[in-house]
């Protein structure tokens, strides 16, 4: 009798517990606003399709992994923010927030504004969202930034097109504080165009970190998995690595003007990519990476170990030399060159960077070390392996 009325109890509770998760509509900022201090975990806002502009929220409530709070479009797709964007349209702070199925389109970000920025938040979500042909004001913007202390947080399943002169997706590396256990997973990215900054930089599709002279060695152990990279041609790095511990697994790479690069950090785990066409493949500098299992087609260039003003993890240099990587049982194709050690041999980088703020040579005069390179299959390449 009593194991009986203890189950009808628990049942009672969890009916109870589900009856008190809400639905709000909403279709202003401010009835979002008026709601966002009482959200609870389980609850779901529903933006009503239309077309909205000027909004700047900031979400700081707390969901559950078994109960997230939802904020979600009416009908995916239909939901449209676009527009000047002078603060983040969603400043997301809480944990177990989930962001589905909203577009930004043609937005114009101006300095230090993004349309989503996770800031310290834990185990949330950006889901199924769309941003295509939105334009930034200021070189090093992104569109979605992933900040702070917090961890395991997510960008799936969403779509990237036509983006003008911005980064889409950066994972922030600071002094105090950066992201743990990022997944950027299923998304796809595609047709941008070059940037118009003098320099060419600013473009990355996806960037983890920022300064790899002196920041390089954190660890934020970001995932980037199973996107589609296509007609990706806005700078020379199409994915920009600056920090360690990072793994880019199954992604697919076509017809792009730029590489994967490792351009600072180390131990970072690149395999099971697909490459094909476009000018390059993989650039490493750094140290302990792992080069496995990808396949390069019609790329002149396929895998590139850079010579660097510095070795190692403890020395600093604008770029370190590529030492102790595993470049294995990769499958190269179609190529001039498969694999190229020790390009940009002597490159002279004086009054290219501040050597009072990044205390290095000037000189890229060490060669890749210690590498260890075998069981690489080839098949049409005229070099197969290169070392300058």
């Amino acid at each position: 009798m009593i194991q009986k009325l203890s189950i009808c109890i628990l049942f009672s509770l969890i009916f109870i517990q589900n009856i008190t998760a809400k639905v709000y509509h909403i279709s202003t900022e401010q009835e979002f606003k008026v709601i966002e201090s009482v959200l609870l975990a389980g609850d779901e806002v529903i933006i009503k399709s239309g077309n909205y502009s000027n909004w700047a929220l900031t979400i700081s409530a707390k969901g559950t992994s078994a109960k997230p709070i939802l904020i979600s479009a009416e009908k995916a797709g239909m939901v449209v923010f676009s527009g000047g964007v002078a603060k983040s349209i969603f400043e997301i702070s809480g944990e177990h927030i989930f962001i589905r199925g909203i577009s930004f389109k043609n937005c114009i970000l101006s300095k230090n504004a993004t349309l989503i920025e996770l800031k310290a938040t834990k185990y949330c979500k950006v889901s199924g969202c769309s941003f295509s042909g939105n334009k930034v004001s200021a070189q090093f913007t992104p569109l979605v930034v992933i900040s702070g202390k917090g961890s395991g947080n997510s960008i799936n399943h969403s779509s990237f097109i036509s983006n003008i002169d911005n980064q889409d997706v950066q994972v922030k590396i600071t002094k105090d504080a950066y992201p743990k256990f990022t997944v950027i997973e299923n998304n796809l990215f595609k047709d941008k165009n070059k940037v118009s900054w003098p320099n060419g930089n600013g473009g990355e599709c996806i960037q983890v970190g920022q300064d790899p002279v002196l920041l390089g060695n954190q660890r934020p152990e970001t995932l980037v998995q199973k996107n589609r990279f296509i007609h990706c041609n806005a700078e020379n790095e199409v994915i920009s690595n600056k920090s360690s511990g990072n793994k880019y697994l199954n992604n697919y790479f076509e017809d792009n003007d730029g590489e994967l690069v490792m351009r600072g950090g180390h131990d970072c785990t690149i395999a099971h990519n697909t490459f094909k066409g476009g000018t390059g493949g993989i650039r490493v500098n750094g140290t302990g990476h792992q080069i496995i299992n990808n396949k390069l087609d019609g790329i002149q260039t396929a895998i590139r170990l850079m010579y660097g003003m510095a070795k190692g993890k403890d020395e600093i240099g604008f770029y370190i030399a590529a030492s102790d990587c595993i470049i294995k049982s990769n499958m190269i194709t179609n190529a001039t060159t498969g694999i190229l050690i020790g390009d940009s041999k002597d490159a002279d980088w004086t009054g290219k960077f501040d050597t009072k703020r990044y205390p290095s040579s000037v000189m890229q005069n060490i060669a890749p070390f210690d590498n260890d390179i075998r069981a690489n299959n080839f098949k049409n390449v005229k070099n197969e392996v290169v070392k300058m």
